[in-house]
């Protein structure tokens, strides 16, 4: 297997393609299952504050013996601690429970409109890069609305945004924006909280292949230019998570996921918060 692809950002860093996502793996489990990853092969490890396990992440980067430097780290801003003030000190927290000098990628994890406070979180964010506390700085479940706002009232774009994405909920229009903009795609729920995993489809196509749906939803991924956390606790599903690389789907297999699309959330809305 080979996970050494990297999406490079406009900020001229890279980070790995395919991840390890560690939404509800309990912090107890958590080192456990980064161990595991990362003898796998895996670089990219994705958290939040709101996850629970950033203890846990940290303590499994180092039970791996890995180079800090060949381990790429996301953790995200909770929506509790929006605005400029609280934001420092929310980074502060999680990089006391991660243990770790340098974050690779801090991102505001949900907009919250309603609170009103996301430009002045991600003003936090860019004091957090200028100081070089963070390498890299983005967002999560943006909409084009509210990317354009940052634009708009900073004139720093995030380098990553990470959305709800899968075979059901294409985002084409968001991924133009993206593109537009040279913000790179993250998707999270990949698999569609695991509709890929028999649906018909993707098991067809899988079968022509020799692979699972669940590695054709990956790979489609990849080949689409997404950056793609999969979560697992498994060692076996983490594995078979990143043994996507000696095929290709073809613009036949492309044409029958594009017609999935039907504009269906796994998760809310984020203009409901």
């Amino acid at each position: 297997m080979d996970l050494s692809h990297r999406v490079t950002m406009s900020d001229g860093l890279s980070i790995p393609q395919l991840g390890l996502g560690v939404y509800k793996v309990p912090d107890a489990d958590t080192p456990g299952v980064v161990v595991a990853a990362l003898d796998a092969g895996y670089r990219h490890v994705d958290t939040a504050s709101l996850y629970g396990n950033e203890v846990g992440v940290g303590l499994g980067i180092d039970d791996a013996g890995i180079e800090r430097d060949d381990v790429f780290v996301t953790t995200k801003v909770g929506n509790a601690d929006h605005g400029f003030d609280a934001t420092l000190r929310a980074f502060d927290a999680s990089m006391k429970r991660l243990a770790l000098d340098r974050l690779d990628l801090y991102l505001i994890h949900w907009p919250v409109p309603s609170t009103d406070l996301y430009v002045q979180t991600w003003r936090a964010l860019i004091r957090l890069s200028e100081e070089g506390r963070v390498s890299s700085i983005g967002v999560s479940n943006f909409h084009r609305h509210h990317l354009q706002r940052l634009l708009d009232e900073t004139g720093v774009h995030p380098v990553v945004n990470q959305v709800e994405l899968h075979p059901w909920l294409q985002q084409r229009e968001l991924r133009a924006f993206h593109a537009e903009h040279l913000i790179v795609t993250e998707a999270w729920s990949p698999l569609a909280r695991g509709r890929a995993v028999e649906d018909p489809t993707l098991t067809v196509i899988g079968e022509r292949h020799g692979k699972t749906a669940t590695q054709v939803a990956i790979r489609w991924h990849l080949q689409q230019g997404n950056v793609v956390i999969p979560k697992s606790a498994s060692p076996e599903r983490i594995r078979a998570n990143a043994d996507v690389y000696d095929f290709e789907l073809t613009d036949a297999d492309l044409d029958a996921i594009a017609a999935l699309d039907a504009g269906e959330r796994t998760g809310r809305d984020p203009d409901d918060d």
